[in-house]
């Protein structure tokens, strides 16, 4: 195998961060080489100066031996390299099929051959094993549904050079085995590929070899993945010893708090019914497309109830929007935090104290600064927060970082009593994922009740109390944490079949 990818000396500087600092290292063609790292640790930066969207202040990028200068994301393209970036960049309004071929559109005497685009794409679509619909907007689509469009067309731009950042990070079972047996048939068919993911069995099922990133700077390359014990890898991103990243601790529950009665909505048919104690974390499993998000958003007054209710230390919480929710107390951390958790364009002070500022923040008709300024530096200290100031826009921060963001926000809530946490680790790497579980714990320790939605069953495991299940849009089963485990939950999430672990899918030749 050539080295067919080189970074030599690479370096990115923000203001105030040096995000890379001289980093080095090679992948070769025909295999697969995984980029590891704590968010902020500068993998999302290279794959983005890869990509053409910044330009580096030091070093080189060497494609197949020639140096490279991008200018702009078209010119990385046209010299063969497709990047898929954790935040997705997609056109909503346009369709599958306008996505896929955006800035490739074939054309008849000047227009867009509409019929002959559709065509393209179901053929390949069809081809690669994707169910999805040419003429659907991006809009309608789910999230998975939207990151399955953004392989899509990295994989039909027939790319020599293919990147994926956090790929599965919102996909289903059933998608992520189609993305690991493409990824497969791309190795062999000589492709170079680079694999960012915290989910370290998937970068044991797929990669040949891993470099680690921190601080900005590369800590180590292993030649052979496969050779790397699991302890080394963690111990070489977090710069420490991990031994029990859930840091579960045992607790004396108090009575119920929250009692949810009936809620169904225009996405969950079935109804809900559940209760949670004082001081429980409460964790909810269920597939992709199981009815959790679904279920928690007509919990917070996100979604419109058709039926149902909320109570919490037996008060009715009002059926007007997440307002009334939050004055009683129930906040909610979304999945998709960059459409529907932070601010992008604001500091990141101004989203800690944007919904505690309504209290006592306010001095006339002017903002108190000090006072926010104050409180967003503690938050920044007590979470530890990786930005170079409160006046830093939060959407330069690595998406670790914005989650731990939004928990602050509600942190600072002085009426918090339940807590919704939906997929709060997604995308993040296991040094803040321990920090957040710290968290979770901590706010339980309060007489909080805690939910924690998340289709990585080993967390829901690790920290919860108690495990409810969902599937097909309705509960249909709880479990002690006594009595949870992977083969207990499993079997009332998917009661015909336990799915294959991921390195088992056989490969399949690449057309």
């Amino acid at each position: 195998m050539s080295a067919y990818l080189q970074f030599d000396q690479v370096s990115k500087i923000f203001p105030g961060v040096k995000a890379l600092n001289g980093v080095s290292f090679e992948a070769h063609a025909g295999s697969v080489h995984g980029l590891l790292g704590e968010n902020g640790a500068g993998k999302s930066t290279l794959l983005k100066i890869l990509g053409g969207q910044y330009r580096p202040d030091g070093g080189r990028l060497l494609v197949n031996g020639a140096e490279c200068h991008f200018g702009s994301a078209a010119d990385a393209i046209a010299a063969g390299i497709a990047v898929i970036h954790q935040e997705l960049q997609y056109v909503p309004e346009l369709t599958v099929t306008e996505n896929i071929l955006l800035g490739r559109l074939p054309t008849r005497f000047g227009i867009v051959n509409r019929p002959l685009a559709r065509s393209i794409v179901a053929e390949r679509l069809a081809a690669i094993g994707v169910n999805l619909n040419p003429d659907a907007r991006l809009a309608d689509l789910s999230i998975a549904q939207r990151q399955m469009v953004e392989i899509c067309k990295a994989v039909m731009q027939d790319a020599q050079v293919i990147a994926f950042d956090e790929p599965t990070s919102s996909l289903s079972h059933n998608e992520s085995e189609i993305l690991f047996r493409l990824v497969r048939e791309l190795r062999a068919a000589g492709r170079t590929l680079i694999y960012i993911s915290h989910r370290l069995e998937e970068l044991y099922a797929l990669c040949d070899a891993c470099t680690i990133f921190r601080d900005g700077r590369k800590i180590i390359t292993h030649p052979v993945m496969a050779e790397v014990a699991r302890d080394r890898l963690i111990s070489d991103m977090v710069g420490r010893e991990v031994n029990d990243i859930y840091d579960y601790r045992t607790k004396t529950l108090g009575p119920e708090r929250l009692k949810v009665s009936g809620l169904r909505g225009e996405k969950l048919v079935e109804g809900g019914d559940f209760s949670v104690r004082g001081g429980e974390v409460c964790g909810f499993f269920g597939l992709v497309g199981a009815g959790r998000t679904e279920l928690m958003r007509l919990l917070y007054g996100a979604d419109k109830r058709e039926a149902g209710s909320v109570q919490l230390d037996g008060v009715t919480v009002p059926e007007h929007g997440p307002s009334a929710a939050i004055d009683a107390g129930i906040v909610l951390c979304p999945e998709d935090r960059k459409e529907q958790g932070i601010l992008a364009q604001s500091s990141v002070a101004e989203n800690i104290n944007i919904s505690c500022r309504r209290h006592d923040l306010l001095g006339g008709i002017f903002l108190r600064h000090r006072r926010e300024a104050a409180l967003a530096d503690s938050f920044i200290n007590r979470l530890r927060i990786k930005t170079p100031s409160r006046d830093q826009e939060i959407r330069l921060l690595s998406g670790g970082n914005q989650q731990k963001v939004i928990l602050a926000r509600w942190l600072a809530e002085p009426k918090l009593k339940v807590l919704i946490l939906d997929e709060p680790t997604r995308g993040i790497d296991v040094g803040a994922k321990n920090e957040i579980y710290r968290i979770i714990h901590e706010v339980a320790e309060r007489g909080c009740c805690v939910i924690v939605v998340s289709s990585e069953l080993p967390e829901v495991l690790g920290i919860a109390d108690r495990v409810i299940v969902m599937r097909e849009g309705k509960i249909c089963g709880e479990l002690d944490r006594a009595q949870a485990n992977e083969t207990s939950v499993l079997r009332l999430a998917l009661p015909d079949a336990t799915p294959p672990k991921v390195n088992t899918i056989t490969p399949r030749s690449f057309s």
